[in-house]
């Protein structure tokens, strides 16, 4: 029976490319617009998955990493003597204008890391860490964004608020960021010294408990203060609550999500029924010979999950050689596929094939072959 229904859906290649198109398209556009938003998330966490600190202290105004507010500095020293604290140390993030030495300009992102720790340093691809202690002295990021600054070497300078910059070392990082900008590395005292800054110049604190059972505790005490305290993982969360709901990108992908669904079910679904009704006088053959109701249930269901399955994996097929070919164009692009996009994909195909199936099933269980044979 499995065999027969596989025949009856291919030898129809129309009707069957029909579908394969459909499904495949939704598909295409389903996981491409999650995972766009997916790779813009990731892209706006890079600093707190880059620098790796186990609890974050800021003001609780912040929404996202970029769009810090500067804290006193009692904070830093309640964080250092909370109860349960391992140890806390500041980070300076910031933006600043940095002057080529082909006499351009350029945004960077810029943050300094303390200056007896160096906790959040990144890893080194060229040059020795320990340099970063001389004058002048930058680390740059090699990323997607590296060649905004005319791909620097060790040893090569530029300005930055009227002050000599010198690259002495080149790293990477897990995620570069989201907005364009290259990433400049220094001390925390250098980039207060360098970049103009309000009174307070502690963007955040990092925070390392001296056991998980601890973060409550550091909790508690941070925001006596006025202040929050969050993990890692909260902090991530708190960004992607911000990009999801504050702003217009998480509806607008959510409403193109939306659109595919709608535009794979009903190309699908018509497709499927016309298929259903071509087809009619052979599903009423079968009845007449003995097939049983379930037994042609079993087809129509073997159809339907054959066409999705097959819809499925090209259209995720497609999304990712596109995906790659405009990173390989274009560095930067957002774009990231993940489990949770391809299995909110797969969902949504099932209930395009159940819905479609079911439409397929109601007609062919309400055949007569005694109007099949009069006909």
């Amino acid at each position: 029976m499995l065999r027969l229904a596989f025949k009856l859906l291919v030898n129809d290649r129309g009707k069957f490319t029909a579908l394969l198109v459909g499904i495949t398209f939704a598909v295409f556009l389903m996981v491409q617009m999650t995972s766009l938003f997916a790779g813009i998330l990731n892209k706006a966490s890079a600093t707190v998955t880059n620098i790796g600190a186990s609890v974050w202290v800021m003001d609780p105004s912040v929404n996202t990493v970029a769009n810090s507010l500067p804290m006193p500095g009692y904070v830093l020293d309640t964080a250092r003597s909370a109860e349960g604290v391992k140890y806390a140390v500041p980070l300076y993030s910031g933006s600043a204008l940095v002057k080529l030495g082909d006499g351009g300009y350029q945004s960077v992102t810029v943050l300094g890391l303390d200056d007896t720790s160096l906790f959040g340093r990144p890893e080194m691809m060229a040059g020795k860490i320990e340099d970063i202690y001389a004058e002048s002295a930058f680390i740059v990021v090699r990323d997607t964004e590296f060649r905004k600054l005319k791909n620097p070497e060790i040893g090569t300078e530029f300005e930055v608020n009227d002050h000599r910059g010198l690259i002495v070392g080149i790293a990477k990082v897990a995620s570069s960021g989201l907005f364009g900008m290259p990433t400049l590395y220094t001390t925390y005292s250098k980039a207060v010294q360098y970049i103009p800054s309000m009174r307070f110049t502690t963007s955040y604190i990092l925070v390392e408990p001296k056991s998980p059972a601890d973060v409550p505790g550091i909790k508690a005490q941070i925001a006596r203060l006025g202040y929050l305290a969050l993990t890692k993982e909260e902090f991530i969360e708190k960004i992607s609550e911000f990009y999801k709901y504050q702003t217009g990108v998480g509806t607008n992908l959510m409403l193109m999500t939306v659109i595919s669904f709608i535009v794979g079910l009903s190309i699908s679904g018509q497709t499927f029924y016309t298929f259903i009704l071509e087809n009619l006088e052979r599903f009423g053959a079968l009845k007449a010979i003995g097939a049983k109701s379930h037994e042609l249930v079993v087809m129509i269901l073997f159809q339907a999950f054959l066409t999705s399955v097959t819809g499925y994996g090209l259209g995720v097929g497609l999304c990712a050689v596109l995906i790659g070919i405009a990173k390989f164009r274009l560095p930067s692009y957002a774009a990231m596929i993940t489990y949770d996009n391809l299995a909110l994909a797969l969902l949504m195909v099932v209930v395009i094939a159940s819905i479609s199936s079911y439409i397929g099933v109601r007609r062919v269980l309400r055949i007569e072959p005694f109007d099949i044979f009069r006909g």
